[in-house]
């Protein structure tokens, strides 16, 4: 399933928050041009073709501001005591700042 991505996700470990769905912060695992993946410690209750803001704070290594997407979740799989959640990124009001995160994050994916 997710061999067949139109867009190459990289991984990452910036912090995230999705206040709609969950006052604490997430993680932000992987990241691409159009979806991502966010892990919580904990279970929580989203369903697919959900709405919502997603705030991402970038590892202070990439010197770039936080920014927010617009994204829908897509799956969602839990296990127990933590839960992951995937997102489609449906628009990008400050597309210069996720451009430059996610050209960064390739950039490092490829200097390792």
């Amino acid at each position: 399933m997710f061999d067949n991505r139109r867009s190459a996700r990289y991984p990452t470990l910036a912090r995230a928050l999705v206040p709609e769905i969950f006052e604490g912060e997430a993680l932000l695992k992987d990241l691409s041009i159009t979806g991502c993946c966010v892990e919580y410690t904990m279970f929580v209750d989203i369903k697919p073709n959900t709405q919502c803001k997603l705030q991402i704070l970038p590892d202070s290594a990439a010197k770039i501001a936080p920014f927010e997407l617009q994204v829908e979740s897509r799956w969602v799989r839990s296990g127990g005591y933590s839960c992951e959640i995937g997102f489609t990124i449906t628009v990008s009001p400050k597309g210069r700042d996720f451009q430059r995160y996610v050209d960064y994050l390739a950039w490092r994916s490829t200097s390792i």
